[in-house]
C-alpha cells in the first residue's frame, strides 16, 4: 500500500472510530473492503501500534511471562475466547503447539505473514494485545493481557521481538493456496469409505481426505447414513443446552487459516443475541452466527478407543465454522453422556 493511501486508510479509520466507537476494527476493516491487516498496519508508528518479527516460535516461547492472558481466535462466524497462561509450547515442521489445561493451540504459522502490538480501547479501559495476521491479512490470533503484573513483560517481549521496519502500511503480497479437491463423481466411493471404516485415530481423518483430494463436505455426503448424518442447524443449540444441562464436559474446536483453538471442559451459560448464540462462561467464550450455519452433522469415526462421534458446523462455503466432541482423552472411550446426547440430536435434527 502506497504512503498516501496508508494515510488516507489511516484518517478512514478514524473517521469512522468517532462516528461509531463500539466498532470493532474487523467490522471497520470490512467497511472499507480492506484486510484486518492493512488497517492495523496504517497506524503503525513504532510506539502506540508496533510491527514485530516473523520469529514466531521466539514470540511464543515467551508468552508464559506475560501470566494470564485471553486467546481469540476466530473465523467468519465464530469467535472462541479462553483464558489461561501459555505453557507447553513447542514448534516443530509446520506447526507449533500450545498445549495446556487451559490454552490449547495448533498454530499453523507458515500461513502467519504479519504481527502487531496493538492497544485496544473498550469502555473498561486500554487492553494491550499481541495480534497476529496471515499471508492474506485476516487475523490468525490474538492475545490480550488480563494481568496488569504483565504489563511489564509484555513491554519487554514487545521490544525484544520489535521489527526493524516500523513505518506505516503493508503490502499482501502473497496469497494462501487453497488445497485443490476432486470433483466427487470422480472419487472412489466404495475404497473411500472402507477407508473410514479402518480409522484408528481422529487425527488420521484429514490425511485421508487429502489423499482422495476430497473436502470434509464431499466426505460427508459420501458416508450420509453410514458414517455422517445431516441434521438441523439449530442442532448446535440443542447441544449446548443438553451439554449444560446434563453437565457433560465437551471439547470446542474454531479454526481459520493459521489456528485451530481449542476448549475442553463443561458449558454453563448458553444465551442468545439475536443471531449470535453465545457461551459466556469463566474463562471461556463462544459466539457463533447462527444465520451463517449452512450445513450440519453428526459424525462417527471408528478408532482404537471406539467409535467417536462429532457435532460439525459449516458455511456456504463448506468452510468450519466449528466442531464439537465430548470431552476426551487418548486411551479413553467417548463419554457416554456424549453418545446419549447425540444419539438424541441424531433421531430429532435428522434432514430427510
Amino acid at each position: 500500500m502506497l504512503n498516501n493511501e496508508t494515510a488516507a486508510l489511516k484518517k478512514r479509520w478514524n473517521d469512522l472510530k468517532e462516528e461509531e466507537p463500539r466498532l470493532r476494527t474487523k467490522d471497520i476493516a470490512d467497511r472499507l473492503s480492506v484486510s484486518e491487516a492493512e488497517l492495523v498496519a496504517s497506524a503503525c508508528d513504532g510506539d502506540r501500534i508496533v510491527r514485530l518479527t516473523e520469529d514466531w516460535a521466539g514470540i511464543f516461547e515467551n508468552l508464559e511471562s506475560l501470566g494470564s492472558v485471553m486467546a481469540l481466535t476466530r473465523n467468519e462466524a465464530a469467535v472462541h475466547e479462553k483464558t489461561g497462561i501459555y505453557r507447553n509450547v513447542s514448534f516443530k515442521g509446520h506447526a507449533g503447539l500450545v498445549l495446556d489445561e487451559q490454552i490449547d493451540l495448533r498454530v499453523f504459522h507458515g500461513r502467519w505473514g504479519f504481527a502487531f502490538a496493538v492497544p485496544v480501547e473498550n469502555p473498561r479501559g486500554t487492553l494491550l494485545s499481541l495480534q497476529f495476521f496471515d499471508k492474506e491479512g485476516q487475523a490468525a490470533h490474538k492475545i490480550y493481557l488480563k494481568d496488569p503484573a504483565g504489563k511489564s513483560a509484555y513491554h519487554q517481549l514487545v521490544d525484544r521481538f520489535r521489527h526493524e521496519d516500523q513505518s506505516p502500511g503493508i503490502e499482501l503480497t502473497e496469497e494462501i493456496k487453497n488445497e485443490v479437491n476432486n470433483p466427487l463423481e470422480e472419487i472412489d466411493a466404495g475404497a473411500f469409505l472402507n477407508e473410514w471404516s479402518e480409522l484408528k485415530d481422529t487425527h488420521d481423518f484429514y490425511p485421508m481426505l487429502r489423499r482422495y483430494k476430497l473436502s470434509r463436505t464431499d466426505a460427508l455426503a459420501l458416508a450420509k447414513e453410514k458414517y455422517a448424518w445431516k441434521v438441523d442447524n439449530n442442532t448446535t443449540k440443542s447441544m449446548l443446552e443438553l451439554a449444560s444441562q446434563q453437565d457433560v464436559p465437551i471439547m470446542v474446536f474454531v479454526k481459520n487459516s493459521g489456528m485451530i483453538q481449542i476448549h475442553s471442559g463443561p458449558v454453563k451459560k448458553i444465551r442468545e443475541m439475536g443471531n449470535w448464540l453465545n457461551v459466556l462462561d469463566p474463562g471461556f467464550n463462544l459466539h457463533l452466527r447462527q444465520d451463517m450455519i449452512h450445513s450440519s452433522w453428526i459424525v462417527e469415526k471408528p478408532t482404537e478407543d471406539g467409535t467417536v462421534t462429532s457435532v460439525e458446523i459449516f458455511d456456504k462455503e463448506g468452510e468450519q465454522i466449528a466442531t464439537f466432541f465430548g470431552a476426551r482423552k487418548p486411551g479413553k472411550p467417548e463419554l457416554e453422556g456424549w453418545r446419549e446426547i447425540t444419539a438424541e440430536l441424531k433421531k430429532e435434527g435428522a434432514e430427510g
